[in-house]
This record gives C-alpha cells, sequence and structure tokens, in this order.
C-alpha cells in the first residue's frame, strides 16, 4: 500500500470524526458525559496534524503511532479502546497488508478491545459494530465493500434498543434504551471513511 493511499485512509477517517463530532456529542450527551464528540475530534486532529508522518511509516508502524496517539489525546473511556484497538491491529497487521491478514488482524484486535474493556457484543458499546462487520468480513464474497457499509449501519442503529451494560451508559439503566451508542457510532463513521478510500483506490 503507497503512502498515498495510507494518506488517503488516514485523511479520511479523521476528517469524518472532526465532520461528525457534535453528533457523537449530542449522542453521547443521551447516555453518557457528553465529552465522546470533543474527545474524539481532538484525538483525531492530532493524527491528521501528523498525516504525513504516519502515512510515512510500515503499515504496523503506522498504526501504533495512531494508536498510540489516540491514547495520549482521547479521554475518556474512548481513548484507551480505541487506542488498544489500532496497536493490536499493528501487532498482527503486515506490510503489505493482505485481506485476509488485515480480516484475521482485525480479528485479533476486537479480542483486545475485549479484554481491555471487559465487555461483550450485546452491551451497547463499539463492539457491537466491530463484531458484525467483521463477521460480515470474514464471510467473503461479492460487493464486499457495500455489504460492510450496509452491516456497520444497521449494527450501530441496533444499539438504540439496548440496555447499556458497560461503560458510563451503564449508569442510567433502563434511561439507556432508546438512545444509539456513540462508540458504536464512531466506529461506524471509521468503517465508511476506510470503504469509501479503498473503494476507490
Amino acid at each position: 500500500m503507497n503512502v498515498i493511499i495510507k494518506q488517503q485512509l488516514i485523511e479520511s477517517v479523521a476528517k469524518k470524526l472532526i465532520e461528525h463530532a457534535d453528533e457523537l456529542t449530542a449522542l453521547d450527551q443521551a447516555v453518557g458525559d457528553g465529552d465522546h464528540g470533543l474527545n474524539m475530534k481532538r484525538g483525531f486532529e492530532a493524527i491528521l496534524a501528523d498525516c504525513e508522518a504516519h502515512a510515512a511509516k510500515p503499515f504496523p508502524d503506522m498504526f501504533k503511532g495512531i494508536g498510540t496517539q489516540l491514547v495520549m489525546k482521547v479521554g475518556g473511556a474512548s481513548g484507551p479502546l480505541y487506542g488498544t484497538l489500532f496497536m493490536a491491529f499493528a501487532k498482527e497487521v503486515t506490510d503489505p497488508p493482505t485481506l485476509d491478514g488485515a480480516c484475521k488482524a482485525l480479528g485479533a484486535a476486537i479480542e483486545a478491545v475485549k479484554a481491555r474493556g471487559k465487555s461483550e457484543p450485546g452491551q451497547k458499546t463499539m463492539l457491537d459494530v466491530l463484531v458484525p462487520v467483521h463477521a460480515e468480513w470474514s464471510s467473503g464474497g461479492a460487493d464486499l465493500g457495500k455489504r460492510l457499509l450496509d452491516s456497520a449501519k444497521s449494527a450501530s442503529e441496533s444499539t438504540i434498543p439496548m440496555k447499556a451494560i458497560r461503560g458510563r451508559a451503564s449508569f442510567l439503566g433502563d434511561r439507556s434504551i432508546g438512545h444509539m451508542d456513540p462508540g458504536a457510532r464512531s466506529s461506524q463513521l471509521m468503517i465508511e471513511a476506510i470503504i469509501q478510500v479503498l473503494g476507490e483506490s
């Protein structure tokens, strides 16, 4: 994967999260402490500023650097969880990456997030998007990009009727029902941004 595509990936993800910061804040105000959008914006603004430096590195080092930056710049639970996702992915992915290899690396990264957050799918978290998207990716077949987009969208929407079991939203109990999980939404946005670039490259 050349440097230009790496830059496009970083820019696409960062700009998507920054553009949707207000939406993520509103979602988090309903079920959390209202800082998810601001925190993600701060983290990805820092990553965007270092885009060229990140893109110049081998693929594993690029993801390790991004993950480290997320841990340092993003507050709350999101920083450690997204940082874990990226850094665990970095440990498994090859340079250059293969489609199958990247899929397996995502699987390992998801397991690391489960361990870090002590959570599982169905508890109204980012895992409720990441796990079904990974399952769809693993199944292979035609029109994979569109299927991944559809899977991410339906998965994030599926968190609306869920009762939160993990994270700050869990303190709300039944009051968390009826609201989309902000971490699920930010995961969906990342997936959309990545597929947008890879579908055009």
